[in-house]
């Protein structure tokens, strides 16, 4: 199948837009063959992404803000369909269907009692029925909901892609990506379904970001390649606060994001340092050490035999996402798991930079074959379900043979 993923995280980067053509493995537990055709990000237009940001905040979007939103980036995520397809060389009436993660601006998986009636919401704006309808084809969106309707936190979901993409028949691998948020998916050798462990570990590039776009009153969106944290040197005694954060001791399953790790979080951390005398340089390196120190801790604390394969050398770690790019953070990590050594997807065989977008394309593919595609183990919920929306392009055919017009 080709089909085209799409995504915007919690980064808030921009669209990911991905075109793969799809085929199984030859064995059963032969991991899915992906090969990319086009990968892409296009950047938000100028202002949409501090506008995103508002709604996203408790308490500020407004109903008006939101539904208008909703619409416009639906028609931006369409844009983001049409281009990759006509930049990769091919019609999209021979595109198979398009999987849309959209944009999260709110995540709330901890239930919330009303009436004796336990509540989990998301919202993912970003219509579907927009891009359906501008591009004709057959677009699946809207993943997250029916995992929390079936008693689960809605996240990670990307951890079902790692598993169709990275398992391994002999080799124990922990896949890390390190978007806004950070998230890891356990793979232990000869993996089935119900052996993945996978959680977000905490904070990600968010603080990093969002402490960058501070101190550079908004000229600068993320550390290049880790520079600026390269400069300055971590305050011990401020990441020992960091990280007794709650978040970091709860057990899986378990999910988080921008309510509890982002601006407002930042604003308490910036004044702590404040009041400690810390500089924003050494902030930075220290939120950069924090990333990395909470990504490992997850591993030492949440998985089975960690410390002994981490000393034994029996076990891939591979990394993903915006993160790999900064290499103060990545030789953070790397000296916190010595004497293993820590690799990219990249080689492996899977795009870093796409497999975000890869994962809602897989998603897509799922649904639309009748599968399941959460994992009931990391997400929490009560059984597999089939997520996300159907929304039928001009192809499309229902049960009774009737074609979309």
């Amino acid at each position: 199948m080709k089909i085209i993923g799409l995504m915007s995280g919690t980064s808030v980067d921009g669209i990911d837009a991905v075109i793969v053509d799809i085929q199984n493995g030859v064995e059963d537990h032969d991991a899915v063959r992906v090969n990319v055709l086009q990968f892409a990000t296009y950047p938000y237009p100028d202002g949409v992404r501090e506008r995103i940001l508002e709604i996203s905040a408790p308490g500020a979007g407004s109903v008006e803000k939101i539904c208008h939103l909703n619409a416009y980036l639906g028609e931006l995520f369409a844009q983001a369909a049409i281009r990759i397809a006509r930049e990769a060389g091919v019609e999209l009436a021979s595109i198979d269907a398009i999987g849309s993660h959209g944009q999260t601006i709110q995540h709330l998986p901890q239930p919330q009692d009303e009436s004796g009636i336990l509540v989990r919401s998301t919202l993912q704006i970003g219509e579907p029925s927009i891009i359906a309808e501008r591009t004709g084809v057959t677009t699946v969106a809207d993943f997250r909901p029916r995992d929390m309707a079936a008693g689960g936190q809605g996240a990670p979901l990307a951890p079902y892609g790692h598993y169709l993409l990275f398992r391994h028949p002999t080799r124990t691998r922990i896949v890390t990506n390190i978007g806004g948020i950070s998230n890891l998916t356990y793979l232990p050798a000869g993996a089935t379904p119900d052996q993945v462990i996978a959680f977000d570990t905490g904070p990600g590039n968010m603080l990093i970001d969002g402490l960058m776009r501070e101190i550079s009153g908004g000229t600068r969106v993320y550390d290049e390649n880790g520079d600026d944290a390269a400069q300055g040197t971590c305050d011990a005694d401020l990441l020992r606060s960091l990280m007794t954060h709650p978040y970091f001791t709860s057990k899986p399953p378990k999910s988080t994001g921008r309510e509890e790790f982002g601006a407002a979080y930042l604003r308490q951390i910036h004044k702590e340092a404040g009041s400690c005398g810390i500089n924003n340089a050494d902030l930075l390196r220290t939120l950069t050490e924090y990333t990395a120190e909470s990504i490992v801790y997850s591993f030492k604390t949440f998985l089975p035999n960690m410390r002994d394969m981490l000393e034994t050398q029996t076990i891939d770690l591979l990394f993903c996402g915006g993160g790999v790019r900064n290499q103060t953070l990545m030789r953070a990590v790397q000296q916190r798991v010595q004497p293993l050594s820590i690799a990219s997807v990249e080689q492996v065989g899977v795009s870093s930079d796409a497999l975000e977008a890869i994962v809602f394309a897989l998603f897509a593919r799922e649904t639309l074959a009748g599968r399941p595609a959460n994992l009931p183990n990391v997400t929490g919920s009560a059984h597999p379900v089939i997520l996300g929306k159907i929304i039928p392009g001009r192809s499309f055919r229902s049960l009774g043979g009737v074609s979309q017009t």
